[in-house]
Formats: structure tokens, sequence, C-alpha cells
């Protein structure tokens, strides 16, 4: 599965990213994370369903110095084009 997240909230400026980039690498998830200029994150991650649902309930908490407000997500066609999880600038 593939998903697409845009993460709303106080989620720059936490380890959002770095926290997002283990918890995905944990998982064995493939694809990114970055900072958006309006303030929020975006991640894409692709894998076995349960692990992109796994990533997706961390996504909605965040680590423990964020506030998510929102969470929107985009169910995609996996493409199978990322090799690891990395953060992205």
């Amino acid at each position: 599965m593939r998903v697409h997240v845009v993460i709303s909230g106080r989620v720059q400026g936490v380890n959002y990213r770095s926290n997002a980039q283990r918890r995905a690498s944990q998982l064995g998830l493939v694809g990114w994370v970055r900072n958006l200029p309006d303030g929020g994150v975006e991640v894409v991650a692709e894998g076995p369903g349960e692990e992109v649902e796994k990533l997706l309930e961390w996504c909605r908490r965040g680590p423990i110095l964020a506030y998510v407000s929102d969470v929107e997500v985009s169910w995609e066609k996996p493409t199978g084009e990322h090799g690891d999880f990395r953060i992205i600038r």
C-alpha cells in the first residue's frame, strides 16, 4: 500500500520528521518525509498495509512535543520507486 499524508498543527521544530523516519524504518516502510512551507509536514510511505496503517496511527499523534490538529490522507497506487525511508528538504 502507499499513503500520502499531510499533517497540520505544531509539527515543525519538534523532531517530527526524524521520529517519522525512525518509526517508518522500524516498520520496514519506504518513502519520505519533509517540512512544508505552511508549517505542516508531508509524508509518503509505501509497504505492507498493516505497517502503513501503524505509521498512519503514529502520524495522528506524532512525537511527544507535537500537537497534531489535522491529518489529510490520500491512498495511492504503490510505485516501488523508493529503496528506504528518508528525510527530504
